[in-house]
């Protein structure tokens, strides 16, 4: 059996940057065991699979350890997959999925612009040692599926160097880590997102992160409308809207590899 797979850079406009995902476009789904024998071959953050559904499609999305609930940089890797290679032309995108519902994405410009749930950070009784996790004391401490800690500022968040066998025993998938960004950068605010849980000790760009960030910032900052920045090593630009339950998520890709899985 051969399997088109597509290497795609989500939420950068250049090579080398963003968030890298693997695309497989199936004719029907495969056992999940092979779906994920697949991801943890590619050892990629998320590998997605996706199937034809009338003129929609079924979507899914596995780590190199688990398959997850909600992910954004493969989804918006596998909008442009199908608008700009398979379906050239077409304006939108529809995806069903198991956890998440529909989410739709939309050509805005030359960005991609993702519909996602808003999932608000809320006070959590315990996450577990959090401070000694990241090696430092943050301002607030939430969570929503993640794990959520709020800094002073974007130094002290690029400076943290978390201790990952300590922030995988946290109660929480991933953890999030924000801060206003630098004053005059053109940026709301700035993040990074680790994840060892899930055999990502920091995940380069995080779509499904700012359906948690962006209700929060909005909130902060009394807008509607962010731009953001997660400050890892790649780095990754969203923009994003805060729509009460819902938030777009919006950002470019850049087509980086093509190929053929052969089982």
């Amino acid at each position: 059996m051969d399997i088109p797979i597509y290497q795609i850079d989500a939420f950068a406009s250049r090579p080398f940057g963003g968030n890298p995902a693997a695309v497989c476009p199936l004719a029907a789904w495969l056992d999940d065991v092979v779906m994920q024998a697949i991801a943890s071959e590619n050892n990629l953050s998320e590998t997605a699979f996706f199937v034809p559904r009338g003129g929609d499609f079924e979507l899914r999305w596995f780590t190199p350890v688990a398959e997850i609930d909600l992910a954004g940089h493969p989804t918006l890797a596998t909008a442009y997959v199908i608008l700009e290679v398979l379906q050239p032309g077409r304006e939108s995108v529809r995806f069903e999925t198991r956890k998440a519902g529909t989410l739709t994405v939309t050509r805005r410009g030359d960005r991609l612009a993702m519909d996602f749930p808003a999932r608000p950070p809320k006070q959590t009784a315990n996450l577990g040692d959090v401070i000694s996790a990241l090696r430092a004391k943050p301002l607030e401490i939430l969570a929503a599926r993640d794990g959520f800690v709020v800094f002073a500022s974007e130094a002290d968040v690029a400076a943290l160097t978390p201790d990952f066998a300590k922030v995988a025993e946290l109660d929480c998938l991933g953890l999030i880590a924000t801060a206003p960004a630098q004053p005059g950068s053109g940026w709301d605010f700035v993040s990074r997102f680790f994840a060892p849980r899930h055999n990502i000790n920091e995940d380069p760009v995080t779509g499904s992160a700012h359906c948690t960030l962006v209700p929060y910032w909005a909130k902060k900052l009394g807008k509607t409308k962010l731009a953001a920045r997660q400050i890892s090593q790649r780095g990754g630009e969203l923009w994003c809207e805060d729509r009460g339950e819902r938030v777009e998520i919006a950002g470019q890709c850049v087509r980086f590899m093509d190929g053929t899985i052969r089982l």
